[in-house]
C-alpha cells in the first residue's frame, strides 16, 4: 500500500509530522496499490461500487452517482423534507443497465400514501477518478493487497525491521526453505485437548407478527419441520469438532476431494430444497425458526462435511461456490469469508513435530481435504501438486501405528495447532510485555477510572498471561510525561517527569520495563498509590501524542502490548486535535462529516508500532467528543482493539463502571498471541482482494498482527479469476503464526471445503444470509468513509434489490406476483433495514460522532455472531418465564423464552421485556406490570417504586428471580465483552434508546419494515 493511498483516505495529514522513531517500514509503504492480484476475466459484482453516473444535483446525497426517475406517482415512495428531493438509487457494480429506481427516502411525519409528482433537475455529476481502494474506514482497516506473491514469513513477523520478503519457496520462513521431512527429527507428541473457554453462539432472533397490516397481507405458515431439506436439518444440529473416523484407502484410489459421480445426484435442482422454497415476503410473517438461525450446511458428502471447519471459526457468504465469475455476477451476492481465527476453543488438537507437512508449491498445510494417491504421495487440494509423504509422517502418534498417514491428526481435524520447530524463528520468541499508558489529567481524575483500573490490575496481576520473563511498565501523562522507575532494590517506585514533550526521551531506559516476578511488590505499591497521587491535580491539558511516542520508544526493542487509557481530546504537542463535531448537525438529513481522520499522525505511529511488533489498545472513557475517527487509527493499523465508554463516571453511571470492570478483567486475563502474522490461501482460480479487520497488510496478502486476541474477527472479499470448470470442491485455509505468552512459536491452521456449482439456483440455495449481512456491513463502513454515508445506505438497499431481482429473473421457474425470495434469503431485507437503522448508518436521529464511529469499528472488528446481535437485537418477554424447554447447564436451569419481533406491537404494559442489543441490554417494565414480577424479581412493592437508574437485578431467593438472573447471565456469558443492563420504566430517559432498536416500526426518519418491503417490490418490478 502506498503512502499516497493512506493520504487519500485519511486526509491530507494536517497534523504535525511524526519525527521521532525509525522511518516508515519500507516493505509496508512501497506496496503498489491495486484491488487484486492477477487479472479478472470478468469484473466482480460489488454492491458498494458505483457503476453509472447519472445527472446529479443539489441533493442530500452529494457524492454518489444516480440515475433520474421519471416524474409521476411512485407506489410505496414517500415525500422528501422541504428542499430535499427524493433521490433515485446509485447504480452499483459493472452490470447490464437496469430501469432507474429510487432509494428509500428520508421520512417526515406526513400521512401515508402522499407521493411526489415531480422532481427537480439535477446538477453536474461529481468527478470521479480511479484510486486505490481505501486502507480502511474509521472502524477498521479494509486493505486490498498488491499483486500476489507467496511469502508468508516469520522473518517479517519477528525481526524488528523486516526485510523485503522474496517471492520464493526458500525465502518463505512461515514455510521454511527445507521441505517437510528435512531437518532434525524429533519424536511426535500429540495433545488432543487444549482446554479453553468454549465460545457459544448468541441466541437467534425470531420474528413474531406484524402490527396493523394492509388487506391482503395474509399469514401463511411455514412448512412443518419434517419437510426440511436434509442439509437444513443437519444445520440445526450442534456442530461437533474433533477427530472423526475417516477411512481412506492406502493404495491408489480416489481421495476425499475426488468426489464420486453421485455428487451430481446431489444437485439442488433435482428437487426443491427448503433453502429454495419460494417465500412471498409481503405475505409470510413467521419468518424466523423457533431456534437460533443456523449457519447453512454445505452440500458435501457426509465424510467431508464431518471433517469441515466449524462455522463459528470459518464461514463463507456462499456455501456453494459459483463455477464462474459470470454466474457470481448474475447472483448479485457478495463472495467473501468471515473468520474468527484465534477463538477460544473447548477442543484444540495440538501437534508437536519437527516435520510440518506442507505443499512444496503453494505451501498449504496438509489438511483433511487433500488426496492420498498412495501411502507415499498426497495431492494438494489448493494447487493440485503431488507431494511426497515424509517418513516421519508415516507414524501416527494417536494410534501409535505406522503406515497410515491419512489417519494422522493433521488429516483428521480442520482446525489444528502446531508447535513450530526452530526453523520457523529468526529470533528467540519475545516475552510477554505489557505497558500501561494512563491519562491523569483533571478530567481523567474526575471520571474516577484510575481507581477502578488500579484495583482491577491488582486483583488480576497474577493472572496476566506470561512466564518468568513477563515484563510490565507504566507511563502517566497530562501536559507532561511521567515515567516510573521500578528497578529491583528500590524501596518504593520512583516518578521521573519529562516536560519537554516536543523531543521526548527515556530518562532511565533499563528500569522502566521490569520483570513482573522480580518486581511485583514495587508494581503493587505503585498501583495502590497512583489514584491518590493525582487526586488534587488541576492540570487540564493532554499530551497524548507525546506519551504514545514515549511508549513506542520503550517497547520498540522487544515488542509487546500498549494499553492506552484516554478521557479527553488530546490538545497539546504532537497529535493535538480540535473538536470537529457540531452537535446541531447530529440529526440533520445531510451527510455525516468527519468520519475520516483529521491527521495521519496516529496512523503513521501505528505503522511504526506494527513494524516493531507493538499493538496499541485504546480505552476511551469520556462524556465529551474525543475524535475517535482519528485516535482509533492507533489501534486499527497496529492490530489493537478499541473500547469506548461514553459518559463514564464512577458515581453517575454505575452501569458503565461495571462494564469497564468486567471488560478489563477479560482483557487482562484472556489468551494473547504476540508477533503474529496471518495468511489466507484458497484453491487455484479464486482470488482474495480486500481485507477487513484491525491489522496492517505488510506484503502482498500477509497480515501483520503484532498482537492477536481471541475476540477479534476478520473478513475478506473474494472473486473468481479462473473458471472452476473441472472442480467439484474448493478449499480455503487460514494460517495464523504467533508466539504464545509462554514463549512458544505456534501455528494455528483452519481449513474449509465447499462444493462448486454451475447453476444459479444452487448458488442461491447455498447463500448464508448472516455472513452476507456481516460482509456487506464491512463494505458499507468503507463506503461511508471513501464516499459518503448516503452512498453506503443506498448501496446496502441496492444489494437487497439486486439479489432479489436476480433471483426473480434468473432462478424462479414460475413467475408469480409479490416480493419473492428464496427461504435462505428471507431475512435479507430485514437485516438490511436493521443495518440502515443501526447506529453506524442511521440518519435523522441524533447520534454522537464518536458513537457512530465506534459502531463502525464494532461492525468490522467483532466476530459475526456478536456483530449480528448489534445489527438485529433480540427481544424477549421475561415476566412469564417457565422451565418448559429450558436448558440445563452446570446444574443451572436456563429458561428459553421465544424471541419476539422488534416492534412496539409486541410490547404489553402488563409485561416486562428484555432487549439484548449486544453491548447493552434494556429491561423495559410496563406501567401495569404484574405485581408478582415487581416483588419477586425486582424486589419493589409497586411500579412507582422502581428506581430511576437501576442497573442490577437484585439477588432474591425466589424462583422467578433465579430464572430471570440465570437467563440474563447466560446471555452475557456467551460473549467476551460485558453488556451493561438498564432497567427502565415507561417514562425513563433511556426509553428512546430502547425504541430506536424497534427495527420494524416506522420513525420520522425511516421506513417501517412493511414499507421497506413495498419499496423493494416497487424497484424490482420496474
Amino acid at each position: 500500500m502506498s503512502t499516497a493511498g493512506f493520504n487519500s483516505q485519511n486526509g491530507t495529514g494536517t497534523g504535525q509530522t511524526y519525527t521521532n522513531g525509525p522511518s516508515q517500514n519500507p516493505v509496508a509503504l512501497q506496496q503498489p496499490p491495486g484491488v487484486g492480484y492477477g487479472v479478472n476475466h470478468q469484473p466482480a459484482y460489488n454492491p458498494m461500487q458505483a457503476k453509472v453516473l447519472g445527472p446529479p444535483g443539489p441533493t442530500v446525497y452529494p457524492s454518489g452517482p444516480y440515475q433520474p426517475v421519471p416524474p409521476g406517482p411512485q407506489l410505496g415512495s414517500y415525500p422528501p423534507a422541504p428542499a430535499q428531493p427524493l433521490l433515485p438509487r446509485p447504480q452499483i457494480g459493472i452490470l447490464p443497465s437496469h430501469t432507474p429506481r429510487t432509494a428509500p427516502p428520508p421520512m417526515i411525519p406526513l400521512p401515508p400514501h402522499t407521493y411526489q409528482p415531480n422532481r427537480p433537475a439535477y446538477g453536474p455529476p461529481p468527478t470521479m477518478k480511479p484510486t486505490a481502494p481505501p486502507a480502511g474506514p474509521p472502524g477498521t482497516t479494509g486493505t486490498p493487497p498488491p499483486p500476489k506473491a507467496d511469502a508468508q514469513c516469520w522473518g517479517a513477523a519477528s525481526s524488528a525491521r523486516p526485510p523485503a520478503e522474496p517471492d520464493t519457496q526458500e525465502g518463505d520462513v512461515e514455510c521454511p526453505g527445507d521441505v517437510a521431512g528435512n531437518g532434525p527429527q524429533a519424536p511426535n507428541s500429540y495433545n488432543h485437548v487444549d482446554n479453553r473457554m468454549a465460545g457459544a453462539a448468541p441466541p437467534g432472533r425470531h420474528l413474531g407478527h406484524y402490527p396493523s397490516l394492509p388487506p391482503g397481507y395474509q399469514n401463511t405458515s411455514a412448512p412443518p419441520p419434517s419437510s426440511l431439506h436434509p442439509a437444513l436439518q443437519a444445520a440445526t444440529q450442534p456442530y461437533t469438532q474433533g477427530p472423526q473416523p475417516y477411512q481412506q484407502p492406502g493404495g491408489p484410489g480416489p481421495g476425499p476431494a475426488q468426489l464420486s459421480p453421485s455428487m451430481a445426484a446431489m444437485s439442488l435442482q433435482s428437487s426443491t430444497p427448503e433453502a429454495l422454497r419460494v417465500v412471498n415476503l409481503l405475505q409470510e410473517r413467521n419468518l424466523l425458526p423457533p431456534a437460533p438461525v443456523p449457519a447453512p450446511t454445505p452440500c458435501l458428502t457426509q465424510d467431508l462435511q464431518k471433517l469441515n471447519c466449524s462455522p463459528e471459526v470459518f464461514r463463507c457468504t456462499l456455501t456453494s461456490i459459483p463455477q464462474t465469475q459470470s454466474v457470481l455476477n448474475k447472483a448479485k451476492l457478495p463472495l467473501g469469508l468471515l473468520l474468527h481465527p484465534f477463538k477460544d476453543l473447548s477442543q484444540l488438537p495440538v501437534v508437536t513435530s519437527s516435520t510440518i507437512v506442507r505443499c512444496r508449491s503453494c505451501r498449504t498445510y496438509i489438511n483433511p481435504f487433500v488426496s492420498f494417491l498412495d501411502q507415499r504421495r498426497w495431492k494438494c487440494n489448493l494447487c493440485y501438486r503431488v507431494n511426497d509423504v515424509p517418513e516421519e509422517f508415516m507414524y501416527n502418534p494417536v494410534s501409535r501405528s505406522y503406515g497410515e498417514p491419512h489417519k494422522r491428526p493433521e488429516v483428521q481435524n480442520a482446525t489444528i495447532e502446531f508447535i513450530a520447530p526452530s526453523e520457523y524463528m529468526l529470533r528467540p520468541p519475545q516475552p510477554a510485555v505489557y505497558l500501561f499508558v494512563l491519562d491523569v489529567s483533571h478530567n481523567a481524575v474526575e471520571t474516577g477510572y484510575l481507581s477502578v483500573f488500579c484495583q482491577s490490575l491488582l486483583d488480576n496481576i497474577s493472572a496476566l498471561p506470561g512466564d518468568s520473563r513477563t515484563k510490565v511498565g507504566f507511563i502517566t501523562f497530562d501536559s507532561t510525561i511521567h515515567f516510573y522507575n521500578l528497578q529491583e532494590g528500590l524501596s518504593q517506585p520512583q516518578m521521573l517527569i519529562v516536560s519537554d514533550i516536543e523531543d521526548i526521551f527515556l530518562p532511565t531506559p533499563d528500569s522502566l520495563l521490569v520483570n513482573l516476578n522480580e518486581c511485583k511488590e514495587l508494581v503493587q505499591d505503585l498501583l495502590k498509590s497512583l489514584p491518590n497521587l493525582f487526586e488534587k491535580t488541576m492540570e487540564t491539558q493532554s499530551a497524548l501524542g507525546s506519551a504514545l511516542q514515549a511508549a513506542f520508544k520503550l517497547l520498540s526493542p522487544t515488542g509487546g502490548r500498549m494499553s492506552v487509557f484516554q478521557t479527553q481530546l488530546p490538545n497539546l504537542g504532537v497529535g493535538a486535535l480540535q473538536s470537529r463535531e457540531d452537535p446541531n448537525q447530529r440529526a440533520s438529513a445531510k451527510d455525516v462529516q468527519h468520519l475520516s481522520p483529521a491527521t495521519d499522525f496516529y496512523k503513521k505511529l501505528a505503522l511504526d508500532c506494527s513494524g516493531q511488533q507493538v499493538a496499541v489498545d485504546l480505552f476511551l472513557l469520556s462524556a465529551q467528543y474525543c475524535d475517535l475517527a482519528t485516535l482509533g487509527c492507533i489501534s486499527r493499523y497496529s492490530a489493537g482493539s478499541v473500547y469506548y465508554y461514553p459518559s463514564y463516571h464512577h458515581q453517575h453511571n454505575p452501569a458503565q463502571v461495571e462494564r469497564f470492570q468486567r471488560d478489563l478483567k477479560r482483557y487482562l486475563t484472556r489468551k494473547i498471541g504476540f508477533e503474529a502474522v496471518m495468511r489466507i490461501r484458497c484453491t487455484k482460480g479464486l482470488s482474495i482482494h480486500t481485507f477487513h479487520g484491525n491489522f496492517f497488510v505488510r506484503s502482498t496478502d500477509l497480515l501483520s498482527l503484532p498482537n492477536v486476541n481471541p475476540d477479534a474477527g476478520f473478513a475478506v472479499q473474494m472473486s473468481i479469476e479462473e473458471n472452476l470448470d473441472d472442480m467439484q470442491v474448493v478449499s480455503f485455509q487460514a494460517a495464523l503464526l504467533y508466539t504464545s505468552s509462554k514463549g512458544e512459536r505456534r501455528i494455528r491452521v483452519h481449513t474449509m471445503c465447499l462444493p462448486v456449482v454451475s447453476s444459479l439456483s444452487d448458488v442461491f440455495a447455498g447463500a448464508d444470509v448472516q455472513a452476507i449481512t456481516g460482509l456487506l456491513a464491512c463494505m458499507a463502513v468503507d463506503r461511508s468513509v471513501t464516499s459518503s454515508l448516503s452512498d453506503a445506505r443506498d448501496a446496502m438497499t441496492n444489494a437487497a434489490i439486486d439479489s432479489l431481482s436476480s433471483y426473480r429473473q434468473s432462478a424462479l421457474t414460475i413467475q408469480q406476483p409479490g416480493l419473492l425470495a428464496p427461504a435462505c434469503l428471507r431475512l435479507f431485507p430485514l437485516y438490511i433495514l436493521a443495518l440502515l437503522k443501526q447506529k453506524a448508518f442511521r440518519t435523522g436521529t441524533s447520534t454522537r460522532l464518536d458513537e457512530r464511529v465506534f459502531a463502525m469499528y464494532q461492525l468490522k472488528y467483532q466476530p459475526l455472531a456478536f456483530a449480528m446481535l448489534m445489527i438485529h437485537p433480540a427481544l424477549y418477554r421475561l415476566d412469564d418465564l417457565s422451565d418448559e424447554g429450558a436448558l440445563n447447564i452446570s446444574e443451572r436451569t436456563i429458561p428459553q423464552p421465544r424471541v419476539l419481533q422488534l416492534s412496539v406491537e409486541k410490547l404489553s404494559r402488563e409485561g416486562a421485556f428484555l432487549m439484548d442489543a449486544g453491548l447493552v441490554m434494556y429491561l423495559w417494565i410496563g406501567r401495569n406490570c404484574h405485581q408478582n414480577f415487581l416483588s419477586q424479581v425486582l424486589g419493589v412493592s409497586s411500579y412507582a417504586a422502581v428506581p430511576e437508574k437501576l442497573s442490577l437485578l437484585p439477588e432474591l431467593d425466589t424462583a422467578e428471580s433465579q430464572r430471570t438472573r440465570a437467563f440474563v447471565s447466560w446471555l452475557r456469558d456467551q460473549r467476551p465483552f460485558f453488556p451493561s443492563l438498564h432497567i427502565i420504566r415507561d417514562e425513563s430517559q433511556l426509553k428512546p434508546h430502547f425504541l430506536q432498536n424497534m427495527i420494524e416500526d416506522r420513525t420520522e426518519s425511516a421506513l417501517s419494515y412493511y414499507e421497506f418491503l413495498l419499496h423493494l417490490q416497487q424497484q424490482i418490478s420496474k
